[in-house]
């Protein structure tokens, strides 16, 4: 296959994630070019967002697990204002480093290890919704992996080229504060200030952050009240948090889930928790990248190791102690946004990588 053509193909089929036509376009594009490779194709079905796809090739011993997601960020209609572009040695596009470059190279990969003659059975997985939480295909990519030899999560990778040794756990909270509704002028005594009330809850969350365990809480989002001479009756914020350790995310929730209303009337509402845990650089994640590092020094290319405060389907797969590598896509930046790019010799740098992965594990 040309990796570069299909990859202009994936690109410039839209798929935001909550569009499942969009998304299942992108899904019989890749099921078509799979069986072209001779894989076994299955949809696993989804109402309410797109079909995951499954494509087997059959071999002797335990599968290699490929996991690309086909949803992006980015609504119908980018591609006009932002449209596929090659120049000066990069590919720029809607999704095209996370990661339809991804679905691209790892079709491109396995194609290359049949010309190599490996023997080794692989399963690429498609899933449909992992820039929404992996809500409809976590359980499908955690009893995938179980079953696996190793999982490779085709996730860009650093600028560097480092792949993603270690992650932060990704979760958060939505916290709504309700008081009591009153005139601010004539009866600003009998009401009850929602807003003040999150004033205090804001500043007592802010403090969770702890720089020196990497562990982050952000209120990002803050709603309430309606028009200034009314007392507010109701404040909504909503949290981000970011842990490396695994402790971490039980004394952030701990504190979170024991806040009591500082003033006389209001009450407090809690909903959220932890969306997926972190992915530490333990010794099974040192011991498959070095594994990885010895493997592609055998083609001349030198591996290295790095990580980032983002989440991702690895996270889901790490905690079952399951060896795991992530950001093994194209090397590029500015994903999410209108910059976003990849190299274009990381295409063909990172088929070869994944091929001999394929081949050698």
């Amino acid at each position: 296959m040309d990796t570069k053509s299909f990859l202009k193909l994936l690109v410039e089929t839209e798929s935001p994630s909550h569009d499942k036509a969009a998304v299942d376009r992108v899904g019989t594009l890749i099921a078509a070019e799979a069986q072209k490779l001779g894989a076994q194709v299955e949809f696993v079905r989804n109402e309410k967002t797109g079909d995951h796809v499954v494509a087997r090739w059959q071999g002797t011993g335990k599968p290699i697990l490929l996991v690309c997601h086909m949803d992006t960020v980015f609504p119908m209609g980018t591609i006009n204002s932002f449209p596929y572009r090659e120049a000066e040695g990069k590919i720029h596009g809607p999704g095209v480093s996370d990661m339809k470059a991804s679905i691209a190279i790892s079709l491109g990969a396995i194609e290359e290890a049949q010309r190599m003659k490996s023997t080794r059975p692989v399963t690429l997985l498609c899933t449909s919704d992992e820039e929404i939480g992996s809500i409809s295909s976590r359980d499908l990519i955690i009893n995938m992996a179980k079953e696996a030899e190793v999982v490779f999560v085709m996730e860009p990778a650093l600028i560097d080229g480092s792949l993603k040794v270690w992650r932060k756990g990704v979760g958060g909270f939505k916290i709504n504060v309700t008081g009591r509704a009153s005139h601010a002028g004539g009866d600003h005594e009998k009401g009850r200030n929602a807003i003040e009330e999150m004033a205090h809850l804001v500043l007592a969350i802010q403090k969770l952050t702890d720089y020196s365990k990497k562990t982050t809480v952000n209120v990002g989002v803050i709603t309430g009240g309606t028009v200034s001479n009314v007392v507010p009756e109701h404040a909504a914020i909503e949290v981000d948090v970011r842990v490396l350790e695994p402790m971490e995310w039980d004394r952030v929730d701990a504190a979170v889930q024991n806040l009591k209303p500082v003033l006389d009337g209001t009450s407090i509402q809690i909903t959220g928790g932890l969306n997926r845990g972190p992915m530490p650089f333990d010794e099974t994640m040192q011991n498959t990248f070095k594994k990885a590092q010895s493997i592609a020094a055998t083609i001349g290319l030198e591996l290295k190791a790095g990580g980032t405060g983002g989440g991702s389907d690895a996270n889901l797969v790490a905690p079952f102690g399951i060896p795991v590598l992530d950001g093994l896509g194209a090397i590029g930046e500015n994903y999410h946004s209108d910059r976003e790019y990849i190299f274009a010799g990381s295409l063909a740098q990172r088929v070869k990588l994944i091929s001999t992965l394929i081949k050698n594990w």
